[in-house]
């Protein structure tokens, strides 16, 4: 259930009510008791995520464990704040267009003599 702020238009009396999404809006305010609260439009919560075990920790393989794990062990106990991640045996692509090789252009023709004017020989 969310928390609502209120306003007293009357009074100016800001307060909070925990309620159900389908509960009517609060008119009476209680600190005056007049009819004018209304619910005020708000930004609502943020959230945020502390802590190890979210994706970080929670979605990698096997083998980069293994290796995280191996690392510690050969540093005395001590794992690097960053790891770097495990190579997989398919190179990284630059871009996700598919390697296409450019069409060669076509053979131009060669150029021909331009026609004689009707009527007349070339040889003249």
């Amino acid at each position: 259930m969310p928390t609502y702020e209120y306003i007293c238009d009357a009074c100016g009396e800001e307060f909070e009510k925990f309620q159900s999404i389908t509960a009517e809006p609060i008119k009476v305010c209680p600190s005056c008791g007049k009819e004018q609260a209304r619910r005020k439009i708000s930004g609502g919560a943020g959230i945020i995520f502390k802590g190890g075990g979210f994706y970080e920790t929670d979605y990698r393989s096997e083998n980069y464990n293994a290796a995280k794990k191996k690392d510690a062990e050969g540093s005395g106990g001590k794992a690097e704040t960053k790891a770097e991640p495990a190579k997989s045996a398919e190179p990284a692509k630059a871009d996700t267009a598919p390697n296409v090789a450019p069409k060669p252009e076509a053979p131009k023709p060669a150029a021909s003599p331009a026609p004689a004017p009707a009527g007349k020989s070339a040889a003249t």
